[in-house]
């Protein structure tokens, strides 16, 4: 079955950890993302999320990055965990990315 807990690394080179498992599901961790429009410097952020305890491992899962030491945004994945026959684990997620923006006419372009 599959396991969230640990080091996971994207195409981007974007890395996050991610820590325990609770029984409930529930988890935490750290996102280190590779790419940013921020103009600070990129630094490892806080994630928490909830995956669905599976009997046959292949679970669903989401979670919130904040990125709060570097930007104003936040951004959601969600997605599942898939483990291959030769026991490779690969996580397929798509997420949501929402910038702070000065007025609510602009909100039409906050989220990617």
């Amino acid at each position: 079955p599959c396991n969230l807990a640990g080091w996971w690394e994207n195409d981007l080179g974007s890395k996050m950890q991610v820590f325990k498992i609770g029984n409930d599901g529930t988890f935490s961790g750290e996102y280190h993302t590779a790419v940013s429009s921020a103009k600070n410097p990129i630094q490892p952020s806080p994630l928490v999320g909830s995956q669905h305890l599976d009997e046959d491992g292949q679970c669903t899962f989401g979670f919130t990055v904040n990125w709060k030491n570097f930007s104003d945004s936040t951004a959601v994945f969600v997605g599942q965990c898939f483990s291959g026959d030769d026991r490779k684990e690969v996580l397929h997620t798509s997420w949501l990315l929402r910038e702070k923006v000065d007025s609510e006419p602009d909100d039409w372009r906050a989220t990617r």
